[in-house]
């Protein structure tokens, strides 16, 4: 496997790339900053038609989660007794 690393052979030369691999560091580290900020930042107020959409839509997400884990539990009996119903 060939070495790719540059030969530096003056001080000026290490500088120089130094100054260059900062710059891109920072660069980056502004971009990242910049996309963390756009993840984190909190959403304009949602109309009504928006929040019930979202309801709904959490709503059967909710659901839906709830059927699979009890398909599963039905299927593998893994969980216990948690969703089964008591006999008498």
């Amino acid at each position: 496997m060939p070495n790719t690393t540059p030969a530096y052979t003056t001080l000026e030369q290490l500088q120089q790339r130094k100054e260059e691999l900062r710059a891109s560091l920072q660069g980056e580290s502004q971009k990242i900053g910049e996309l963390w900020h756009g993840l984190t930042a909190p959403k304009p107020d949602s109309s009504k038609g928006e929040m019930i959409a979202s309801l709904v839509t959490n709503s059967i997400t909710a659901i839906d989660a709830f059927l699979l884990v009890r398909k599963l539990m039905k299927t593998y009996g893994t969980i216990g007794n948690l969703f089964r119903r008591k006999k008498k």
